[in-house]
């Protein structure tokens, strides 16, 4: 009886321990309590457009459920360029990919070496103890035989599921852990979407419930070819491209590849674009039923309160503005400017937020989330964590850096040999989207006084665009010759300042900040604006 009575009292003492154990600030327990992170990553995805209109279970799911940020930028809008700031933490000017080619940087081997190892999502699994999973689109150039196939996982992923080259719905091949798949055109199982989808909710019914996890989803939508899936290739039928103020308008006092669009627009340039616009709308409906398909397995799991989930895309989207048919690379609101939706922990319900915030700030902010000092990092974005939270003392930015680097080619574009060389992308009436020196960049300012563009072009001209969006939203007024010559200079000298930043230098004041420090010595004469010419940085 003595033993018996002793047995159940270690019994006891185990049990005790057990849950001490389980209720420990220590080891796996505390890990597992961590917030657990998702971040959605739409391809060409405008906001200025109506981009968001179509998803109304991801509005009812995760804006009415959290925040929107309403002034949410990219540095650069090019896919390539982008998804490098969101995964580095860094302006272009620092992870030194300029645009989708593996010459630009894109996915090469030196962004391999250089770049990959100090990715947020490496961090997050090496310092964090974090499991991460990958799906979808990673860069333009992932998979290229010259940078090591699809056999290239890059590290910080423990589950990775990627896309070789760029966004296509059927007819892909997936890097699936370091080995080739291939798929057909088989809707049931081959359309990427639903396939994104569905790997994502077998990572979470097969995962670790010891570890907290992070899960990025890079999905083809709305990016072109534009394949929706069958059941919604009928919808959107009566809708058609905004026909906002700067629609098929001529862009005077613009730089000169927005001058030389023909206007007005060909009807079947209009028919076309429209037709577009349709289908960009279509495929996101799609994404609307993987969100709606995750938020539901989180739910079921238990593990949706302490889940941040973050919706955002690589750049925005032009349909006809300023007679330019359909893109995206260029300087205006509507190319740079993103949807930015959080729900999570701490996040009240159906909240608006209209500070600056950039795709620059993803990264610090997962790791901010995760408890990794970001102090250690080499980031130039700031943790959105205390924006979440609703903190009112926080100081904030007011400007960012915009940055592109045009392409070309060295020869004509063969659908319009008359132009010369030096340009891309052309459409089949001559209006070409980019070109070598279509290079530009710019300060974006949102501050309680001014809300301002400020942009310089790396050209012959050494053109400067200026907007005023508080009066001129649809930027069509450039007041380069008109503005106060002060500003201008305030604006050309933050503009050289920012340019050269990095880490924290890139979080100093801007110009209408009230410690914001200008020595106009340092870079003026006393004609004006000094010129500032781009170099290519060296990779």
């Amino acid at each position: 009886l003595r033993r018996r009575a002793m047995s159940a009292a270690a019994v006891a003492r185990r049990l005790a321990l057990a849950a001490l154990l389980v209720l420990s600030p220590t080891g796996a327990a505390r890990q597992a309590r961590r917030p657990n992170v998702v971040l959605i990553l739409t391809d060409d995805q405008d906001v200025c457009l109506g981009g968001m209109t179509p998803l109304k279970k991801t509005n009812a799911l995760i804006a009415q459920m959290g925040i929107t940020f309403l002034n949410a930028y990219v540095p650069s809008a090019l896919c390539c360029p982008s998804r490098a700031s969101i995964l580095t933490g860094k302006y272009p000017h620092n992870h030194h990919v300029v645009n989708n080619t593996l010459e630009g940087n894109c996915s090469s081997k030196l962004w391999q070496k250089i770049q990959e190892p100090y990715t947020f999502p490496a961090l997050l699994k090496t310092m964090c103890g974090y499991q991460t999973f990958f799906a979808g689109k990673y860069l333009n150039e992932y998979g290229a035989e010259d940078a090591g196939g699809v056999g290239h996982v890059p590290p910080g992923w423990s589950f990775w599921y990627a896309l070789e080259k760029n966004s296509k719905y059927y007819n892909y091949t997936l890097s699936v852990n370091g080995k080739a798949r291939r798929h057909g055109e088989n809707y049931s199982v081959d359309y990427l979407t639903d396939v994104l989808a569905n790997m994502s909710l077998d990572f979470l019914e097969y995962k670790s419930n010891f570890e907290p996890f992070f899960m990025m989803i890079s999905t083809p939508a709305p990016h072109s070819p534009w394949t929706a899936a069958p059941q919604y290739t009928k919808s959107f039928q009566n809708v058609s491209a905004p026909r906002n103020s700067n629609f098929n308008i001529h862009g005077k006092n613009k730089h000169w590849l927005i001058r030389q669009a023909k206007t007005p627009m060909t009807n079947s340039s209009i028919q076309f674009l429209d037709d577009a616009y349709r289908k960009r709308w279509q495929t996101l409906l799609s994404v609307d039923d993987l969100i709606e398909k995750l938020v539901k397995k989180l739910e079921l799991n238990g593990e949706l309160d302490n889940t941040y989930i973050f919706y955002t895309s690589d750049n925005g989207f032009h349909t006809g503005k300023f007679s330019l048919p359909i893109d995206k690379r260029q300087l205006y609101e509507f190319d740079i400017k993103v949807p930015l939706l959080v729900r999570g922990p701490g996040i009240k319900p159906n909240q608006t937020n209209k500070m600056l915030v950039a795709n620059i700030d993803l990264g610090p902010t997962i790791l901010d989330i995760a408890g990794y000092d970001l102090n250690k990092t080499q980031m130039d974005g700031m943790s959105l964590l205390p924006l979440l939270k609703g903190d009112k003392n926080v100081t904030w930015r007011s400007d960012f850096l915009v940055e592109y680097q045009g392409e070309g080619y060295n020869g004509s574009d063969p659908t319009c040999p008359g132009l010369g060389p030096g340009v891309t992308h052309c459409f089949p009436d001559c209006v070409c989207e980019d070109s070598y020196n279509n290079t530009y960049a710019c300060v974006r300012t949102l501050s309680t006084s001014w809300d301002l563009q400020y942009c310089e072009f790396d050209d012959r001209e050494v053109f400067v665009e200026v907007y005023n969006l508080t009066a001129d939203p649809h930027q069509i007024n450039n007041i380069a010759k008109t503005i106060d010559q002060e500003i201008l200079e305030k604006m050309n000298y933050r503009l050289m300042m920012l340019q050269s930043c990095s880490g924290a230098t890139c979080r100093t004041p801007g110009v209408f900040d009230p410690g914001y420090r200008f020595d106009p010595r340092l870079m003026f004469s006393n004609h004006g604006v000094r010129a500032r010419r781009f170099s290519a940085q060296p990779l």
